[in-house]
């Protein structure tokens, strides 16, 4: 593995005792050339669980990523829902912002949202349920993970747990799709259900998508085995292939993220590491440390030991859900840190990584 970092530090977004969490985030380019990071900022000094009180705000860059304005509020929780949360920016077939996020109901059921902007950010539309066409459960849809495909159709990557209330007694995760083929006006279920054939306690868990040069689509599926799981579809997420463990991709229980940069691909992960061999499971960290980059050369169909190199290689903090902007000449990364604290879901870091800097370091 390559013990170098390339990232420059630009921007930590810490915590406080009635801010005990802030992350899951997702950027967008405006069409001024402003870039707006939003994220999903919890308060409150009782919880940062998943479940507490949260909503999304947003900050504004000017100069590409180097300096950021004071935070605004987007969006807020509706009267009777427990919070919204896990914030994806997508630029519309139209040309429209689009806002993906959780909204986290009061009976434990979530809904997948969307909500659009057609004067960049500055208004926006009544949200619609994009899981509407699903059965009423918890739907999982990761910050930065909505993909849209060459033929416009959006797609969106969900992790469905089967909740029994009132105890919200979560079943292990199956891996399901919504899609849209008239730019996220109207959702469609995929025929396609992906269940782990394993007994395990979260099954599979908070898929991305990624479209490789010869058409398929690759998703990537969170697991507790060790590995991310994959499998790939040719006929735009309808049908996919039997999951299959990637074992170049070994995992602690934590999401992977893979997005072009440029001309490379880069998978954003948390490998095995000798913490994660000395019993993880004991740690607030859960095994989320280090953080590595793992960069193909030819559009993510292959990946090789060579060119890893370390995002953050410090054993007492831990890493997890990022989000890429792809700014040409670098690409901005902002995720989870837990700024040692101790525990993993606390503040959120962004970097910066030029481009050349990475050229120079792939064999």
């Amino acid at each position: 593995m390559i013990k170098v970092k390339p990232a420059k530090e630009i921007l930590l977004i810490g915590t406080s005792d009635t801010n005990p969490r802030n992350g899951e985030g997702s950027f967008i380019r405006l069409n001024n050339g402003d870039i707006v990071f939003g994220y999903t900022e919890f308060s409150g000094n009782d919880s940062c669980n998943d479940d507490a009180h949260a909503r999304i705000v947003a900050i504004t860059s000017t100069d590409g990523g180097n300096t950021w304005s004071e935070k605004r509020v987007l969006f807020t929780k509706p009267d009777g829902s427990q919070n919204i949360m896990s914030l994806s920016f997508l630029r519309m077939g139209n040309g429209d912002v689009g806002a993906f996020y959780i909204l986290k109901h009061a009976d434990g059921a979530d809904s997948i949202m969307l909500t659009r902007s057609a004067d960049e950010c500055q208004s926006w539309s009544e949200p619609i349920d994009c899981t509407a066409c699903m059965p009423y459960d918890y739907y999982i849809l990761n910050n930065d993970r909505p993909y849209i495909l060459p033929s416009g159709r959006i797609l969106l990557p969900l992790a469905r747990h089967t909740i029994h209330t009132p105890k919200r007694d979560f079943q292990p995760g199956e891996i399901c799709f919504a899609y849209s083929d008239d730019d996220g006006i109207t959702w469609e279920k995929s025929p396609a259900v992906l269940r782990c054939p394993f007994e395990t306690i979260d099954g599979y868990e908070e898929p991305g998508l990624y479209m490789l040069p010869d058409g398929r689509l690759w998703c990537y599926i969170r697991t507790n085995i060790g590995y991310q799981f994959e499998c790939f579809s040719t006929d735009e997420g309808i049908t996919w292939t039997v999951p299959k463990p990637n074992l170049f991709f070994s995992s602690p229980c934590s999401p992977m993220h893979v997005r072009a940069f440029k001309d490379l691909t880069l998978a954003i992960f948390n490998p095995e590491s000798e913490h994660v061999l000395r019993g993880w499971e004991n740690s607030d960290l859960w095994g989320r440390t280090p953080y590595t980059i793992a960069v193909s050369t030819d559009d993510g169909l292959t990946f090789n030991e060579e060119n890893i190199f370390y995002l953050e290689d410090d054993r007492k903090n831990g890493y997890c859900y990022p989000a890429l902007l792809d700014c040409g000449d670098y690409c901005l990364i902002a995720y989870y840190h837990s700024n040692n604290s101790g525990v993993c879901l606390n503040s959120t870091k962004m970097v910066r990584i030029d481009y050349d800097d990475i050229k120079n370091l792939l064999k």
